[in-house]
């Protein structure tokens, strides 16, 4: 029921610098600024590619101050889109996630006011009725969201379940570089590459170990997909931003962008099919 991956939210000091930094880093370009009262927030939304990112500065207590309070700038939330959003909120009621509507969207949060433990494993999610855009800026679309998981299966199951993705299309994922196991919950392959990456560390030492020793069960990082990396790796090195790349290749085939560079969001970029590579059907991993 889930078509894209639909948008990043992201908890900041200033949203107006952070839009500069999109702007310069992505090509990203202004959407609309107004408020959620749900998130006791000021928005600013720009769009990268066909894909936006929600830029959230506090206005009084709420999930944006505690976030920024806690943790600093970085990664609050994601977002999916869906053709039938009313009967998904149904399904998630008739299972029992809290959720709640706001501008025509519904919010499920990792853990509901009062509760006594987390809903989804970590993740605040947005999810959207799908809407056509026309790309815009260096990347073409946001299409993973990873979410650091205690148990990959449990948490593959539980997505299945409230979202009604077909489980026979998710795909095994393991590294030893990174220390992780787990799987990616694709959506609609090999259409498109659109899935939660579900990453269980297993090298408490590693990054991404360390992070989930801090966090818990939480959102880790998004990825992008660009034509071209080498254009975002020259807008990151105009401004001394930090990355790095997936090889030491000099012009990369894909590249990290380092949470201090945006805003405390870690992001990946690959190159236009690269990502197939380990998403279980290396050969549409092509140029």
């Amino acid at each position: 029921m889930l078509k894209h991956v639909d948008r990043m939210l992201l908890a900041v000091r200033d949203r107006a610098v952070a839009a500069d930094t999109f702007r310069a880093i992505l090509g990203a370009e202004p959407v609309r600024d107004d408020t959620s009262k749900l998130l006791a927030a000021r928005r600013t939304v720009v769009q990268a590619g066909i894909s936006e990112f929600d830029l959230l500065e506090p206005a009084g207590e709420g999930p944006v101050a505690t976030h920024l309070e806690r943790w600093g700038e970085g990664i609050l939330g994601v977002g999916f889109s869906t053709t039938d959003l009313s009967t998904l909120g149904r399904r998630l009621s008739e299972r029992g996630i809290t959720h709640s509507g706001e501008d025509g969207r519904l919010f499920i949060p990792a853990r509901p006011a009062g509760g006594a433990s987390d809903q989804t494993p970590g993740m605040n999610i947005v999810l959207s009725p799908h809407e056509e855009r026309s790309p815009v800026g260096l990347v073409k679309w946001l299409y993973e969201v990873t979410n650091l998981v205690d148990d990959h299966q449990r948490a593959a199951a539980f997505y299945a379940d409230i979202f009604g993705l077909d489980d026979s299309n998710f795909s095994p994922i393991e590294s030893e570089q990174y220390g992780y196991t787990g799987q990616l919950t694709l959506f609609n392959p090999p259409q498109q590459l659109d899935r939660i990456e579900l990453s269980q560390p297993t090298e408490p030492s590693r990054a991404m170990g360390r992070f989930h020793a801090r966090r818990g069960q939480s959102i880790y990082m998004g990825y992008v997909e660009t034509d071209d990396v080498a254009a975002i790796q020259r807008a990151l090195e105009a401004r001394g931003g930090r990355y790095a790349g997936r090889t030491n290749d000099p012009n990369p085939e894909g590249l990290f962008i380092h949470p201090t560079a945006l805003h405390g969001m870690l992001l990946g970029v690959s190159r236009t099919n690269l990502a197939w590579t380990w998403s279980g059907r290396p050969e549409l991993a092509k140029r």
